[in-house]
């Protein structure tokens, strides 16, 4: 397994929907970081991870890639 990028440090705080269904990056490739815009395709093995928001708002997802709670942030960037 390619091992992940790690580019940013901290979470992103994103709105989300309920029952919105996102692809969160698990390579840091992508160019619009928290989400996956398909950058890694050819460069790398990780796949996205799809997941469905369970209610309405602020959100901070994980940008270090170190989470154990994809995608949500964890604190693991400050470890």
């Amino acid at each position: 397994m390619d091992e992940q990028k790690t580019s940013v440090n901290k979470p992103a705080a994103v709105e989300l929907v309920k029952g919105e269904t996102y692809k969160w990056c698990t390579c840091d490739y992508s160019q619009t970081q928290p989400f996956c815009d398909a950058s890694h395709k050819g460069k790398t093995d990780l796949k996205s991870l799809h997941f469905t928001a369970e209610k309405d708002g602020k959100a901070y997802l994980c940008q270090c890639k170190k989470t154990k709670n994809p995608p949500y942030c964890d604190g693991s960037h400050a470890k």
